[in-house]
């Protein structure tokens, strides 16, 4: 865990406008689904790519090394909800890769 973990971020759902509450400590995907938002997941640990989405504004940083991602699709923003951090205010677009 580290330090600026035990800040609240707030994430923004795109496709809703919703913003809710967002922990450094929790994946943004526990935070989706704490809030109510229904975004699809599955394994939980960055394989299936079932939450896929992508960060429209801020960032997040992923808590394990190899994510279930592509290097063009980390490029271009491309994030795994249910392994992901957010490290500072996230607008997240999704769910699905970005059109």
């Amino acid at each position: 865990m580290f330090e600026h973990d035990t800040k609240t971020w707030r994430l923004t759902v795109a496709a809703t406008g919703q913003t809710l509450p967002a922990p450094a400590g929790q994946t943004l995907l526990r935070s989706l689904l704490d809030a109510g938002v229904a975004w699809p997941a599955s394994c939980r640990n960055g394989t299936c790519r079932t939450c896929i989405g992508w960060v429209e504004e801020g960032r997040a940083r992923h808590g394990i090394e190899w994510p279930g991602l592509l290097p063009e699709e980390k490029a271009q923003g491309a994030v795994l909800p249910c392994v992901a951090y957010p490290e500072n205010d996230v607008c997240l677009g999704g769910p699905g890769l970005k059109p």
